[in-house]
């Protein structure tokens, strides 16, 4: 019976407009979040070498990126039904392609804060918009592989930030803003019919309002796990180089190889996540991440071996950009058949990450200099809130009702249970088609 339904899982195949959308998504995260967010990084050093901010104005204006995302998640739902998904992805990435070439001429810092944050607000429309949008049009069999495509983005934008930016510095810094903003114009072309026509007819027809309550708890839940998972990852973000250069003494050169590594297991992560989802179940994988993100994380906390700190590294660039299609993820187990309420959870879901990753991120600044740059507690932090979010989701049935503690075994088989039904609806899916 199992090996008959993993059989017919197998053989959903994607069709060309489905394999089209999918390489769009991937173009729209690439530019909108792994090029406009991550790039920005290794460009401050350069920024304030050159003379063109001072070291707080080049900090605040990459602040600027994180609240125009804000933003563009805030609003995405409102600019997708005035203007419809497909041209308001169209929009976006042509304003987010536009903003690398303004950035070229640093005419004053409120016009490079006016682009900087453009950037970003492109970046949080398109968040939301992309899997909302392709997603329901995709057979369930194969969402968890085209979500893991999707966001593979992300990891190649960490990736270039770490290869593709140090090669362009070398023609000059506005050239490199050149070279950004052309790759970014090649990606938007390349996408521009990709994009699917219109929205489902689910997403015409429904109301949002049939969601249960016990679906509700899951997804307040879920929102908080999602947040603390940015908890988790922001020191990471913000001292993972500087932690090896400085806190190991092992200079920069160690460091940026290191953040290398960390981009090329971030490629990887979407894929191999969205995969497990497909295989062993959406809350198990989600599980999973959780916990090795906390072992990771803990690593940094008390273990200052190098080939230690390599594994944790590793694992991190893999669940940075996984755990975005993981947590889509059990959106969709949530809300199964409401394509609607899916937009509207994943816009809440991605606005508790930015909130927290920039609450996050001043937070750990402040104990940083306060603590005399303890890194060590730093990451302990983000220990503790990786913890709290697994802690949480074992003791939390679907739905949002507590698990019988009279009965631990429950914990521990639960997912397996759900595996076996989602199977199950698998195979009569496939036997529809």
């Amino acid at each position: 019976m199992k090996t008959h339904s993993v059989h017919a899982r197998t053989m959903v195949r994607l069709n060309r407009a489905a394999w089209f959308a999918t390489v769009a998504g991937m173009c729209g995260s690439l530019v909108s979040i792994g090029l406009a967010r991550f790039a920005y990084t290794p460009l401050i050093p350069p920024l304030i070498q050159a003379h063109w901010f001072s070291p707080a104005n080049a900090v605040s204006l990459g602040a600027a990126n994180f609240a125009g995302y804000l933003a563009g998640a805030l609003l995405a739902r409102l600019i997708a039904a005035a203007l419809s998904s497909r041209q308001a992805l169209r929009l976006l990435m042509f304003v987010a392609t536009a903003a690398f070439f303004a950035c070229a001429y640093p005419l004053s810092v409120v016009w490079f804060f006016v682009w900087r944050f453009a950037s970003g607000f492109s970046g949080g429309v398109i968040m939301v918009l992309v899997p909302t949008s392709i997603l329901p049009q995709i057979p369930a069999a194969k969402r968890g592989f085209v979500s893991g495509m999707i966001f593979l983005g992300l990891g190649l934008g960490i990736a270039a930030s770490g290869t593709l930016i140090p090669e362009l510095l070398r023609l000059g810094l506005r050239e490199t803003w050149f070279g950004l903003g052309i790759l970014s114009l090649l990606l938007t072309v390349f996408s521009w019919f990709g994009w699917p026509a219109d929205n489902p007819p689910a997403l015409r027809s429904e109301t949002s309002n049939d969601v249960s309550f016990r679906s509700k708890i899951s997804l307040t839940i879920l929102y908080g796990q999602y947040a603390a998972n940015a908890l988790g990852l922001v020191p990471i973000m913000i001292l993972m180089v500087d932690y090896i250069a400085r806190g190991l003494g092992r200079g920069g050169d160690i460091g940026a190889a290191y953040w290398r590594v960390y981009g090329i297991a971030a490629i990887v992560g979407p894929v191999m996540c969205g995969g497990a989802a497909d295989k062993i179940g959406v809350r198990l994988s989600f599980r999973a991440a959780l916990l090795l993100q906390g072992i990771a994380v803990g690593i940094l906390s008390f273990v200052k071996n190098l080939v230690a700190v390599g594994i944790a590294t590793v694992l991190l660039g893999i669940f940075t950009t996984g755990v975005v299609p993981l947590s889509l993820g059990r959106i969709h187990d949530i809300l199964p058949h409401s394509p609607t309420a899916q937009r509207t959870a994943w816009s809440r879901a991605t606005i508790a990450f930015a909130v927290f990753q920039v609450l996050g991120g001043y937070g750990y600044a402040f104990l940083f200099s306060h603590s005399k740059e303890n890194y060590g507690l730093v990451f302990l932090c983000g220990t503790i809130a990786l913890v709290m979010a697994l802690i949480v989701d074992l003791f939390a049935r679907e739905g949002g009702s507590t698990a019988d503690l009279s009965h631990p075994s429950t914990l521990l088989v639960s997912g397996k249970k759900r595996y076996k039904l989602s199977l199950e609806d698998r195979k009569s899916e496939a036997g529809s088609r």
